[in-house]
């Protein structure tokens, strides 16, 4: 039964990742402005993020799952906050038309922001338990094996979004120009903002 579990992670966390929200439009930024490195790592932390909330939902770790419910409101003030930085800071971003791969660190930081940016997402963990509930797949019974084959799919269903959208936007990397780029961070932070702004209006 183990297979049959891998490919319904896959199936989750590709249907998870793959609404267009905040990090798809970071991915696609990073990807455009510095190429499809930046992308694929910014999509890594976002599924890195994705594997350990399916780890809470698959082994039936409800009292976690619990308490990130309970703390909806403070994880809705973080991340809003940290969505507006970013919106703000995209918007600002200078650009000389030319791809700029960035150092390790800049790296670094770009998956640490598209992880702590899923981890504060409330919904997140909320569609994770709904959807095992809903297929009967949370682990009860001591059955790790397929807990773990079902975390695995979801980090790589997960991946798997990250991977084609960062491919797809390096497509039309090379067509855009210093203007067209300063146009396009104009227009990602406007939208990074307006999920910032949409976060935090969900706290009132």
């Amino acid at each position: 039964m183990e297979p049959a579990f891998l490919f319904k992670g896959i199936l989750i966390g590709f249907s998870i990742a793959a609404p267009v929200g905040p990090i798809g439009v970071l991915c696609i930024n990073r990807t455009l402005a510095k190429g499809r490195l930046a992308g694929f790592i910014s999509g890594l932390g976002a599924a890195t993020a994705d594997g350990i909330y399916g780890c809470i939902a698959g082994f039936g770790l409800t009292f976690i799952s619990q308490f990130l419910v309970d703390q909806e409101n403070w994880l809705r003030l973080i991340g809003g906050v940290f969505l507006l930085f970013l919106g703000i800071k995209t918007f600002l971003a200078k650009t000389t038309g030319v791809a700029n791969p960035g150092t390790e660190n800049g790296l670094f930081r770009a998956y640490l922001s598209t992880f702590f940016l899923t981890l504060t997402n409330p919904l997140t963990i909320l569609s994770f338990v709904a959807i095992f509930a809903g297929m009967g797949i949370v682990n009860s019974d001591g059955n790790y094996i397929s807990a773990i084959m079902l975390v695995l799919g979801v980090f790589i269903g997960s991946m798997l979004w990250w991977t084609l959208l960062s491919s797809g936007a390096s497509f039309f990397q090379k067509k855009i120009n210093a203007d067209g780029m300063a146009w396009i961070n104009k227009i990602s932070g406007l939208i990074i903002t307006g999920f910032g702004v949409v976060a935090l209006s969900g706290i009132l």
